[in-house]
């Protein structure tokens, strides 16, 4: 053990150090040492308290003390003096782990650990200067989360316009959608790791630009191959500012009611964007020329920029001191695989033979292929793998990961088969259908205004089984809603149902997945939770328009409930994963990953 060496008369070249009997300087004094890790070995039972550094103490005589071990809480300790004269150290009468003191005769409180974690939950973080600047952060990342909303949701309104102005195919007009799906879907997780790289401000920021620009250029198009690709550059766009703008909320905020709670109005952002896309879409297609749509939304990403300018705080020395490294031959199997099996999964039923068409095969294998070979490489192969298999260490990880993968992917079904039922089947204009969908954004606004007071107070896994059942009961409301069914009976609670789901799940996943993984691994958060809303969108889907088109023959109502019922199937089956293999507690004030594992590791060290 290290001896320290008090100094009197210059006497010793030794450290040196001082005694200072004052019992409240020296209770001062300890608090400031006692780090946060060695709180948490006394709640682990690792009772034998060490205060091995003693600073600014003398005796009242100016002798030299020699200290060479301080044990904690014994009452009456002394030590002695090179002249073995006994010095008496007060008792430290440290705050328990649930309570605060103060000191007597001061206004001074010794925090306890779990008070300080509690406090850090719920104050503003350090890397804002003022309120104004975190509203102006959370301003531009929930207007992200918005304007990617607006572009997907809108423009499938927007199609028939297009067909019409830019002369389109039919058996075309899917890809001005599925071009830009396609293209987030694939580049997520490369974006994720860049951000993990450099940081989330470059990666968020440069993403933001990319999509302003591309929306811009997008409504000049003239035919329906320049939209294609003007769609497919957009979708690069979301790729990059998604996941960094997760990771900046993972990073910025701690475990607690704080960090819920800006997550839950993150999510709200997609529900607004979803209606206002669909708003200005229509107003778009019926009285101005479409690239009013894209202009208009261009004028939002400016507005999301100015503000990420100013307020995010940047974190690209941090990110460069973490030496995360890329995946090269990961991102270029993952990217390529991934374009291939989605491309022959969104085409497939629009292809001349559908699953039979040759060069749906073809992309399909190819694929498929591609992600075994990545899937070898990121497991045995890389040296910093795009997908961490230790990644799956996180209890329950696994299971969640399925479930937010099918509830997204009956999020997409929904959105492209419900407002078709309701037009062809329920009889609804176009412009019912968006009213009927009025109390899914309000729902949604409402759930993302409030459900971050509750995230903390209200068990994850109970949150998780409300959301599935409220998928469950949209799915079968439609799958049994007969023609010109009453609108409250069916649509109205169908509606709330669907908000609920999603926006309960989404909420949930993202405050777990960020605070479950480090700060070298959020941008991987981030790309995973969107990679999950995508890909389960694009897979589900695929599979839904198989099932309508196989059941035509029963007639166009039974064909769209034969929908609704493969729908119904999917949500009981992330129901069923939910109740048997997720567990999660609730999301209060705790310490980070990074914390934690900074714990484990001294605890491996003093074993």
């Amino acid at each position: 053990m290290t001896t320290h060496e008090g100094y009197g008369h210059g006497e010793s070249t030794q450290q040196q150090v001082s005694v200072n009997h004052d019992p409240q300087d020296r209770i001062k004094e300890g608090m400031e040492n006692l780090s946060l890790e060695q709180e948490s070995r006394q709640d682990s039972n690792l009772h034998g308290n060490e205060l091995e550094k003693l600073e600014s103490d003398k005796s009242p005589s100016q002798e030299p003390v020699q200290v060479t071990h301080l044990d904690l809480p014994s009452k009456n300790k002394s030590v002695k003096s090179p002249s073995q004269e006994p010095v008496h150290v007060p008792h430290l009468d440290l705050p328990s782990k649930s309570e605060s003191r103060t000191i007597p005769g001061t206004e001074e409180v010794i925090e306890s650990q779990q008070a300080r974690i509690e406090r850090l939950g719920r104050e503003r973080p350090a890397k804002f200067k003022s309120l104004g600047a975190e509203l102006a952060f959370c301003y531009s990342i929930i207007a992200s989360q918005f304007m990617a909303e607006y572009f997907v949701s809108g423009f499938n309104v927007l199609i028939p316009t297009l067909v019409k102005d830019l002369d389109i195919p039919q058996a075309s007009a899917v890809w001005p959608a599925s071009a830009f799906a396609l293209v987030s879907a694939s580049f997520f997780l490369p974006f994720g790791r860049l951000a993990d790289m450099y940081g989330g401000y470059p990666v968020y920021l440069s993403g933001l630009v990319w999509f302003l620009i591309w929306s811009v250029i997008a409504g000049f198009s003239k035919n329906n191959l320049m939209l294609d690709f003007c769609r497919a550059m957009q979708g690069l766009g979301p790729a990059a500012f998604l996941p960094s703008g997760i990771l900046l909320i993972g990073s910025t905020y701690r475990p607690g009611p704080r960090k819920n709670i800006v997550f839950s109005i993150y999510g709200g952002g997609a529900p607004l964007g979803f209606f206002v896309g669909i708003f200005i879409a229509g107003l778009t297609g019926n009285y101005l020329r479409f690239g009013w749509y894209f202009w208009i939304g261009a004028f939002f990403i400016l507005t999301t920029i100015l503000p990420a300018i100013f307020a995010i705080p940047s974190d690209m020395a941090e990110r460069k001191r973490m030496g995360v490294k890329m995946d090269w031959l990961g991102s270029i199997l993952i990217i390529s695989g991934l374009i291939l099996v989605v491309f022959a999964i969104t085409d497939a039923s629009y292809a001349p033979n559908g699953w039979k068409t040759s060069y749906i095969l073809v992309t399909l294998i190819m694929g498929v292929l591609l992600l075994c070979i990545a899937f070898y490489v990121e497991g045995w192969l890389a040296e910093a793998p795009l997908i961490p298999f230790d990644l799956f260490q996180v209890p329950y990880l696994w299971a969640i990961f399925i479930a937010l993968f099918i509830s997204d992917g009956v999020l997409g079904v929904f959105l492209v088969f419900a407002p078709i039922y309701m037009q062809n089947i329920m009889g609804a204009s176009p412009l019912q259908v968006a009213g009927w969908f009025t109390p899914m954004c309000l729902g949604g606004l409402f759930i993302s205004a409030v459900g971050g007071f509750f995230l903390h107070l209200l068990p994850g896994t109970l949150l998780m089984l409300i959301g599935g059942l409220a998928w469950v009961l949209t799915s079968i409301l439609f799958a049994l809603a007969p023609e010109g069914a009453n609108y409250w009976a069916f649509v109205f609670p169908a509606m709330i149902g669907a908000t609920t789901g999603i926006d309960i799940i989404y909420n949930i996943t993202n405050v777990f997945i960020t605070t479950s993984l480090p700060q070298n691994r959020q941008g991987l958060a981030g790309a995973l939770i969107n990679s999950l809303l995508y890909l389960g969108i694009a897979f589900l889907l695929a599979f839904a328009d198989v099932t309508q088109t196989q059941t035509t023959q029963l007639g166009l109502k039974r064909s769209y409930q034969a929908v609704f019922w493969y729908q119904f199937a999917c949500s009981v089956l992330a129901l069923v994963v939910m109740i048997g293999f997720v567990r999660i507690r609730k999301a209060k004030s705790e310490m980070t990953a990074d914390e934690r594992a900074a714990i484990n590791r001294d605890r491996l060290e003093l074993a």
